[in-house]
């Protein structure tokens, strides 16, 4: 296997553009075959996740993979990454010195599959669509700045902001700011099922056996009117139940291209074994794990509780005896491939140290062993989350301190048990909405957070989180997030663990490979191609 290696440097908590692979401009897949993609991400339907498509309640990025190909955005985070830019919109600014009123003029000629002609109410309907349902499990919190939405025509749409929020661009180029088919959807509840009806790059289709999805088929959307450029006309998404089937099937010719989500003990392998047939491409990831905790239950309701739990974790031995070189030890939410960054947890509580987690315990009077369970997804991050949480059960076990145990659950069980606070202490991974150090710091602290916890502080919610997003340039703000980051540290409602890189195989006769998984793990699926790419 030959491995192919792209480094995208990160500048000021931005991925900075880099120049394309070379070749010619002819590029992709028109014979009518389709491009096939494998991932280990599972889509089901279930009575706890009735809508796992709807941009009202879908939060993961499998789910968000799949929107981002079959509905559009205002913007979108351009090839290479930095700024976003005009995507279903032709131009968009802001018109204050604020950062409070945003204003965008929607390109001529948009069309949802149905026919119908694109208008700024569809999209005024489907961004108050999202916040009027409010679903518990989705990404809702992106969008309740928003105090109103204007649409003088046809063609202008002016979001009026409740307070200045410079990442607000940002926000309108995930797909939970995706526009819907007024027709389609309704506006005060969920679309169950697995259509999606939009304006994007693909027409989707879902092959379904029972409640879940084997084969998600994307043909190109001839009506589509944006910013992407199409390299192929069909590819088809196919799900396995883990990285061993999913690389079998690459083997054996079945897919094209192996990406979400690999094994560590595969890419090592393949690293030491490569072969003329397939290409191992490693990217630079912004993929972060963590523990978190439900501040409310008794049991680790005393922030020495956790902090005893943070000074106990080797995040290294997780990195090294279950990642290998896929993983790094992350000692703060934001990652260190973002500016922002800095190590308030090593800063906090250096190497793991027993002796130091008794005297937190100790001086707080609690009670050792401290009992509790380590709840994780068995089917959503790979199949290594499983050998992660025994060695972290291991570790806390291990000092006296801790009676932990360790209970694994299927994701569609999972993120709903999660939402509605079952799990006193569970692990979780993220991949950000937007490469900005603030999404990975609101959606976790902020009101309306993500994982709809009770950890509450003022001080981030009320004065910093507010005062960072002011900051137009956003380097600005590094001081705001830095005493951020030191809260975490202290009061540690979450606990960082690794920060990850990607890794996609893929037979040598696909192209654009090295752009399809970008670092915030957004599948792009228009940038494969059979032959030579731009």
């Amino acid at each position: 296997m030959k491995r192919k290696s792209l480094v995208l440097p990160v500048v000021a908590g931005l991925l900075a553009p880099v120049l394309a692979a070379c070749g010619g401009s002819d590029g992709g897949s028109g014979s009518g075959d389709a491009i096939v993609v494998g991932t280990t991400d599972q889509f089901t339907a279930t009575k706890e996740s009735p809508a796992p498509f709807d941009p009202a309640f879908a939060y993961d990025t499998g789910s968000w993979n799949v929107l981002r190909q079959s509905l559009q955005t205002l913007m979108h985070i351009p090839r290479g990454g930095g700024a976003p830019v005009p995507e279903a919109a032709s131009n968009c600014r802001f018109s204050d010195n604020q950062n409070e009123s945003y204003r965008c003029e929607l390109r001529d000629g948009l069309k949802f599959a149905s026919g119908a002609e694109i208008t700024s109410q569809d999209v005024k309907f489907s961004i108050d669509r999202v916040i009027d349902i409010n679903s518990e499990a989705g990404a809702v919190g992106l969008l309740k700045n928003i105090d109103t939405i204007e649409t003088p025509s046809a063609s202008e749409v002016i979001f009026h902001l409740k307070t200045p929020d410079a990442t607000f661009p940002y926000k309108l180029s995930t797909p939970v700011a995706g526009i819907v088919d007024p027709e389609a959807y309704d506006g005060r509840k969920l679309r169950d099922g697995f259509d999606v009806t939009g304006s994007g790059p693909y027409n989707f289709k879902a092959e379904t056996d029972g409640d879940r999805i084997v084969k998600a088929v994307f043909t190109k959307n001839s009506s589509y009117k944006g910013d992407l450029k199409l390299r192929n006309d069909k590819v088809e998404l196919r799900s396995y139940p883990d990285a061993a089937a999913m690389g079998k099937a690459l083997d054996s010719g079945e897919i094209d291209v192996m990406a979400r989500t690999m094994s560590p003990d595969q890419i090592e392998d393949m690293t030491a074994k490569p072969t003329d047939k397939i290409e191992l491409t490693e990217m630079p990831g912004l993929e972060i794990r963590y523990l978190a905790f439900d501040t409310d239950e008794p049991v680790v309701k005393d922030k020495a509780v956790r902090q005893a739990v943070a000074s106990l974790v080797d995040r290294g031995e997780i990195a090294s005896e279950v990642y290998g070189s896929t993983a790094e030890p992350l000692y703060s939410l934001i990652p260190a491939t973002i500016t922002a960054h800095t190590n308030s947890f090593f800063n906090k509580y250096g190497e793991p140290d027993p002796a130091e987690a008794k005297r937190l315990l100790d001086e707080a009077g609690v009670q050792t062993p401290v009992q509790f369970t380590l709840n994780y997804t068995t089917d959503h991050y790979g199949e290594a989350t499983a050998k992660e949480f025994e060695t972290l059960k291991k570790q806390l076990n291990s000092s006296g301190l801790f009676d932990v145990d360790t209970k694994g659950t299927e994701w569609s069980k999972f993120r709903p048990a999660q939402t509605r606070g079952d799990y006193t202490v569970y692990g979780m991974g993220w991949f950000p909405d937007f490469p900005d150090p603030d999404n990975y710091i609101a959606p976790f602290l902020d009101e309306n957070n993500f994982l709809n916890a009770p950890y509450s502080n003022k001080k981030v919610s009320g004065e910093l989180i507010p005062q960072s997003r002011s900051e137009a340039e956003r380097s600005a703000a590094a001081k705001s997030f830095a005493q951020m980051q030191d809260i975490v540290a202290e009061d540690v409602p979450v606990l960082p663990l690794w920060q990850g890189k990607q890794y996609v195989a893929a037979d040598d006769d696909i192209s654009g490979v090295e752009w399809a998984l970008n670092p915030s793990g957004e599948l792009l699926l228009w940038e494969l191609g059979t032959g030579s790419a731009v």
